[in-house]
């Protein structure tokens, strides 16, 4: 990459869900289409977006997509795997795996749910899917419709933050994170941006 690229991390639609959700392909609530005409007006017109592939995100994108063009589907950005975790509430899974669950959210890095993928795993999968999208991203940048996990990554790694710092960093439903990344390294201009 010879030139800076911009790209606005968006979170899809809400799904109201109470439990773990991963890889589980429940819908996202798009009823506000105020809020999404807002979002889609306030990005920029011409570049190009993609999402991930789990129904939610790409619903999103195809609420805002406009006259962009649209990148296929990727898999690399889902959101986290949470594996035998996924569609459980939280408090089953501090109930039933009391050390695992805390240090999940205490100590991530390398702590992966049963069956599922750590916060390190996560990052290398996203860092694969932006090694292959950025080179070929319009000097307009790139629009991504993921998940809360995946933009988290990206924010944490732009601010050199440690995977508990950015846990601990709010990403709503229908919000715009903007991140330039460049030859110098990754910078987070806005995030959790609501327009």
């Amino acid at each position: 990459m010879t030139a800076d690229r911009q790209i606005w991390w968006v979170r899809h639609g809400p799904t109201h869900q109470k439990a773990f959700c991963g890889w589980r392909d429940v819908p996202a609530e798009l009823s506000d289409v105020a809020a999404l005409a807002r979002l889609s007006a306030g990005l920029p017109a011409r570049a190009a977006l993609v999402s991930s592939d789990l129904g939610r995100a790409v619903r999103t994108a195809d609420a805002i997509v406009g006259q962009r063009p649209r990148l296929p589907h990727h898999r690399d950005l889902r959101e986290f795997d949470f594996g035998a975790w996924d569609g459980q509430t939280f408090d089953a899974v501090a109930q039933t795996d009391p050390a695992l669950s805390r240090a999940f959210w205490e100590t991530p890095g390398d702590v992966a749910p049963p069956g599922g993928e750590s916060w390190h795993e996560l990052a290398a999968r996203v860092e694969t899917a932006i090694a292959q999208l950025l080179p070929a991203a319009p000097a307009e940048g790139l629009i991504v419709v993921a998940h809360i996990g995946v933009i988290l990554t990206q924010v944490a790694r732009a601010r050199g933050h440690t995977p508990a710092q950015a846990l601990a960093q709010n990403i709503r439903p229908l919000s715009a994170s903007r991140l330039t990344y460049g030859a110098s390294g990754r910078r987070a201009h806005q995030v959790d941006h609501i327009f």
